[in-house]
């Protein structure tokens, strides 16, 4: 059992590794007066960082920051837009509509009586032997 620990352990160790070094070269940090600029390799996407009690801590750059608020309100519009919509296309069905579905409604449940009337005619006209 050891054995199996330890040599899944060395397969996965350098599989970690690897995708640790695939993130560390996912962002580069450049120095800028008190600050940190953090740039997103893969997104493009820019921050500012700040050293905060020993920690990095980064928020957006202010014009991404405006992109992202435009982004939102332009989604909030769309929501609201569709909830309208929504509202218009639930009213109820005009007296036609109400018609047909009780029309087809109606052939529904005189074709499903006639099988009723057929299974119970059949019944009558040749009963199942008793078995007591």
């Amino acid at each position: 059992m050891k054995i199996l620990v330890l040599a899944l352990g060395a397969v996965l160790l350098p599989l970690a590794a690897a995708a640790a070094e695939a993130d560390a070269g996912r962002f580069q940090l450049e120095k800028s007066g008190d600050h940190f600029v953090r740039l997103d390799r893969q997104s493009g996407a820019m921050s500012i960082c700040q050293d905060k009690d020993g920690a990095l801590v980064c928020r957006m750059a202010a014009d991404e920051r405006a992109a992202y608020e435009d982004e939102l309100d332009r989604l909030a519009e769309r929501v609201t837009k569709l909830e309208q919509e929504g509202l218009v296309q639930r009213a109820l069905p005009s007296d036609a509509e109400i018609d047909r579905s009780i029309s087809i409604m109606e052939k529904m449940m005189k074709s499903f009586m006639g099988m009723v009337k057929e299974f119970q005619a059949e019944e009558k006209a040749d009963p199942l032997p008793q078995k007591t």
